[in-house]
């Protein structure tokens, strides 16, 4: 009988990056001390940007935020997954999704097509306790909690992490993703924040979630309202955005992926680099959960 993988440790807090990430920029965020590096825009089923990431790195967690179950065959990947976790079986996590009808013509009946997609890996290989499921949803949280390690909600409030924490119990992880901007200046942070937010407000399944939240079509109009943006985007200095963490580790998730919104054309290490040291919990590494230290 094969033997079950123990559960994989993320850290307290991650990155999550759109853009492709170079090794150099990887190793780096090792050193500052952030467990997890999530890869939010994954188009090769073979998994080659992540497989290099883990190959430059020692200890950092690397994960897929998301694969795409339309747009990636679930057998090549798996291939991909056992390839991979020949070398770094412990700090590799697979994370899924079914992404939005707004942009896959094929979207019809996700929640079965996860389940025959988590079915597939199961053939393939691929264990739950090294897989993620982007999941907003009651439906989609539940399937996470049953067939995956993880639940990467993606776009949520604090009030979303509680709610999702009561809903998965205590077993499964819960690592949402947080955007925030290191900029103290409200305005300057809307310059650098709109554009992002604006491309979610056209999406049902995002709309949709934050519905639920509380949100109405007052928030939705004109570029999305400020209370809005304040509820999604953490901006201000480290002292604030360390705050807008801890609100999520209180309300429940074990793990926190930051996506930095910078203006273009800029490095990002920089805020990373600022950021670590107030969001480094207290007493040394990341680990789920941890309490952090006050700014």
């Amino acid at each position: 009988m094969d033997e079950i993988p123990r559960k994989i440790a993320l850290g307290a807090i991650g990155v999550w990056r759109h853009d492709r990430t170079e090794p150099e920029l990887a190793v780096a965020l090792e050193g500052l001390g952030y467990g997890t590096l999530w890869l939010g825009n994954v188009t090769d089923p073979d998994l080659t940007e992540a497989e290099r990431l883990l190959d430059a790195t020692d200890r950092l967690v690397v994960a897929t935020g998301i694969v795409n179950i339309w747009s990636l065959p679930a057998d090549r990947v798996a291939r991909a997954y056992r390839r991979i976790a020949e070398r770094h079986a412990d700090r590799f996590l697979l994370g899924i999704g079914a992404g939005h009808p707004e942009a896959t013509k094929e979207f019809v009946r996700p929640y079965e097509a996860l389940n025959a997609y988590l079915d597939v890996l199961d053939a393939g290989g691929v264990p739950a306790a090294r897989r993620a499921l982007a999941a907003l949803g009651p439906r989609v949280l539940r399937l996470a909690g049953d067939r995956t390690a993880a639940a990467h909600p993606y776009l949520v409030t604090p009030e979303h992490t509680r709610r999702a924490r009561e809903l998965l119990g205590a077993g499964p992880l819960l690592a949402p993703e947080q955007k925030v901007i290191l900029e103290a200046d409200p305005a300057r942070a809307r310059a650098i924040g709109d554009a992002t937010l604006g491309l979610y407000l056209g999406l049902t399944n995002y709309v949709g979630n934050l519905r639920r939240l509380g949100f109405d079509d007052t928030d939705f109009a004109d570029g999305g309202s400020d209370r809005l943006f304040d509820a999604l985007i953490v901006h201000g200095d480290t002292g604030r955005v360390a705050e807008g963490v801890r609100a999520h580790l209180d309300a429940g998730a074990d793990h926190v992926a930051l996506q930095v919104l910078h203006a273009a054309g800029t490095d990002p290490l920089p805020a990373y680099r600022a950021l670590a040291g107030a969001l480094q919990p207290a007493g040394g590494q990341p680990g789920p959960g941890a309490r952090l230290r006050a700014p």
